[in-house]
């Protein structure tokens, strides 16, 4: 994690990472001011906060309360060496603790990642740089040797050329590359997370038998949703790119709604226009780009090649966000080993949807044919061994499709996790499930699996695809477990051999969907440095229903963005209207700002936070429209998962605005009690609210420029280096 120190005044200092800011002084005898706890208060506090962190993560995932535990920490220091010292963490557990969980307890304090760290002894390097980011990818995997040459299916080139090609577009960019974590829980299983050291909101995860697999692994899907702009995806990336050149791509072109919002004749083709607007209904006023906001430009779209015959089919860009989220992109050292990649994630999703909302029961792998592949069946004994019961399924639906699915079982909490992955070979494809099953988790972290279920309908929810699509954390039925399967087991087989293995195992996989029917349509991405493709299969590929173009598509974001971010200036018929709108939307109460304007704000931010519900609520205050606003209140207080400090805030509305509404109350006579209940800041918050002193507090003012938003505006400027990388490889001005 990079932290980056500004000086401040006298001793202070100022660490900044992620959205956080710690400000470190010295005590006054030092010369300092005593302001903020010390540098080295810091590091001792961190121990005993991470072990604290994992007694409760053990009484979190067995339901043992923690109101009576205690747990201090003290440093025992050497007269004859400072450097030298012992930390002393105790811990006081409740007489009903049962013995196993004491020791349990004790156990899972030895795990602290902090003292582990400390144990083993961090490596320090000094050095100085004639620019902070530059030497963007040092910290990526320092062991790495050069020298060795790791070949693995799939890959046209060893893993370490690969890793190190990958870095050096990435630092070429101006992207500061940093590992967060890595996880390594059972054997030939590796997971890691990586960043933008810059802009945190754009990470990848990757997976592999190897450390070297799985960071190229990472380092590749990293690059792979550069070039589609998957980072940005919901988002809103300011002014000046919604009127640049060119929004997404130099080869985009703009297209105007036909009469009466007519889709435009340029887009699409009949095969597609039969699957997104079968009966008529989408208009072009859907399809308006939300990136951009743009409306007066038309409708971006952007090339996509017909794999049938070569044609050339112009997509909008709202089409492809709303439904397709990142299936079907991938990043390779050539285009058809990105091609095999692509096509392998489409099949695997696919296939993955039709067994789960099917209820398929699928064939187990028999044994002898998991003893051919040790790496696999050693992690597998792995998780056996913790307790985790697994199912190796052959998911292939007989032989048709190169789809392997490993499914674990959790007899703790009676939950389940089917992961699947594919690819030609059933080996890699194997592989690839079982890598996936443990992407990114600990054992902890296989406590929160859903249950199974009978009901059918729960299975058929789209919202039960997509959460599969993100992480696998849908629900699976439990027809899925029956002994007699649905298909008899084929070892499969469609992999190649020889030079041009992934150019044959392409067409192979083309093929297929031209055996369902299929049309498919690519686009070729090679404008930062490498080379990466994105293939559409509609009616096939689709995460999202269709349906959403027209009943939640993304694009509402324009009706209400601007005036949202312009709110502090609004005047009171600009915020009626405001409110109207929300109101007439039917949008759910409790979507969060963000994600309905398209804004990346500081979690830790009122705005983070904000609802619909909650802004609905500071808008009636701001009309004084009282009636509707302690309705908005009192649902705000029943399901508030707001923080504790706006609970209390509306807490004190709510009996602010009970007096308010009461014609034989008079606040005079509460309001010294209310102080003393609430505190005087926060009454003065709310009396001043509801008297039309302080509009919507909490909430700082902005604009559709964005000061102020500084998580937003890194995501922007970490776009803006794709966008100058673009420009410069079409000749454009940047």
């Amino acid at each position: 994690m990079e932290i980056k120190v500004n000086f401040l005044d006298n001793l202070r200092l100022e660490a900044k990472f992620d959205d956080f800011t710690v400000v470190a002084d010295q005590p006054i005898r030092y010369k300092g001011d005593g302001s903020a706890p010390g540098p080295f208060d810091y590091f001792l506090a961190s121990s005993a906060l991470c072990a604290a962190y994992f007694v409760k993560l053990y009484c979190q995932t067995r339901d043992i309360p923690t109101d009576n535990i205690r747990l201090s920490q003290n440093n025992i220091v050497d007269p004859e060496n400072r450097y030298n010292q012992i930390f002393k963490i105790q811990v006081e557990l409740p007489a009903d603790i049962s013995e196993k969980d004491r020791q349990g307890i004790l156990r899972s304090i030895d795990r602290c990642t902090v003292k582990k760290v400390v144990q083993t002894g961090p490596e320090f390097v000094i050095e100085e740089v004639e620019n902070l980011d530059a030497d963007a990818q040092a910290l990526l995997m320092p062991s790495l040797d050069a020298g060795t040459s790791t070949r693995i299916p799939g890959k046209d080139l060893p893993l370490e050329q690969t890793i190190a090609n990958m870095s050096a577009i990435l630092a070429g960019l101006g992207m500061k590359i940093e590992i967060a974590s890595w996880r390594n829980i059972v054997p030939n299983v590796w997971s890691l997370h990586i960043r933008d050291a810059q802009s945190p909101m754009c990470f990848t995860n990757g997976k592999g038998s190897t450390k070297e697999s799985a960071l190229a692994s990472a380092l590749g899907e990293f690059i792979e949703r550069l070039n589609c702009n998957f980072f940005y995806n919901d988002q809103f990336w300011g002014q000046e790119i919604a009127n640049a050149e060119f929004v997404h791509y130099p080869d985009e072109r703009w297209f105007q709604p036909g009469r009466k919002d007519a889709l435009p004749k340029e887009i699409l083709d009949e095969y597609c226009l039969g699957i997104y607007n079968p009966d008529g209904e989408l208009r072009g006023s859907h399809l308006y780009d939300t990136n951009s906001g743009n409306i007066e430009r038309g409708i971006c779209s952007l090339p996509f090649v017909r794999q049938s015959d070569g044609e050339v089919v112009y997509f909008p860009s709202n089409l492809i966000e709303n439904l397709y989220l990142s299936n079907g992109m991938s990043a390779g050292n050539t285009l058809a080993e990105a091609q095999v990649q692509c096509l392998s994630e489409i099949f695997e999703r696919a296939v993955k949807r039709e067994i789960l909302e099917g209820e398929l029961a699928l064939p187990d792998v028999p044994q002898e044919v998991l003893a051919k592949y040790p790496g696999i069946l050693a992690g597998i004994q792995g998780l056996e061994e913790q307790g985790f019961p697994v199912l190796v399924k052959d998911a292939s639906l007989g032989g048709e499709f190169p789809v392997m699915c490993v499914t674990l079982m959790n007899p703790r909490t009676g939950g389940v996790f089917a992961s699947f992955g594919a690819h030609p070979s059933l080996e890699v494809a194997l592989e690839r499930s079982l890598t996936e099953l443990l992407q990114g988790r600990s054992f902890e972290g296989l406590n929160d699996l859903p249950q199974p279920t009978f009901e059918s309908q729960a299975l058929m929810e789209p919202n039960n695809f997509v959460e599969h699509f993100i992480d696998s954390s849908g629900v699976v039925s439990w027809r899925f477990f029956s002994a007699k399967a649905d298909f008899e087991f084929v070892e499969w087989d469609f992999s190649s051999q020889g030079a041009d293995s992934n150019a044959e195992e392409a067409a192979t996989l083309f093929g297929i969907l031209e055996g369902l029917g299929k049309e498919s349509y690519m686009a070729v991405y090679e404008h930062l440095g490498a080379t990466a493709c994105r293939i559409l299969v509609p009616d096939y590929s689709e995460i999202y229903p269709v349906d959403d173009l027209i009943w939640d598509n993304t694009n509402k974001a324009l009706f209400f963005r601007e005036d949202i971010l312009n709110l502090h200036s609004l005047d009171e018929d600009g915020l009626r209207d405001l409110v109207e709108r929300l109101e007439q939307s039917e949008l759910d109460d409790y979507t969060d700002i963000t994600t309905l304007i398209g804004i990346e704000f500081d979690d830790n931010t009122a705005w983070g936070q904000l609802t619909i519900l909650e802004l609905k609520l500071l808008i009636h205050v701001a009309l004084g429209q009282f009636d509707p606003a302690k309705e908005l209140v009192e649902m705000f207080l029943q399901y508030n998962d707001n923080t504790v400090e706006r609970g209390l805030f509306y807490q004190a509305m709510n009996a602010v605005l009970e007096v308010q509404l009461d014609d034989e109350l008079e606040l005079a006579d509460y309001e010294a009690n209310l102080r003393r209940m609430f505190g005087n800041e926060r009454m003065d918050a709310v009396i001043g609210s509801v008297q039309g002193r302080v509009r919507f507090h909490g909430l700082t003012p902005t604009s559709m420029q964005l000061e102020g938003l500084d998580r937003h505006l890194r995501l922007i400027d970490s776009y803006k280096k794709l966008h100058a990388a673009r420009a410069r490889m079409a000749g454009l001005a940047s």
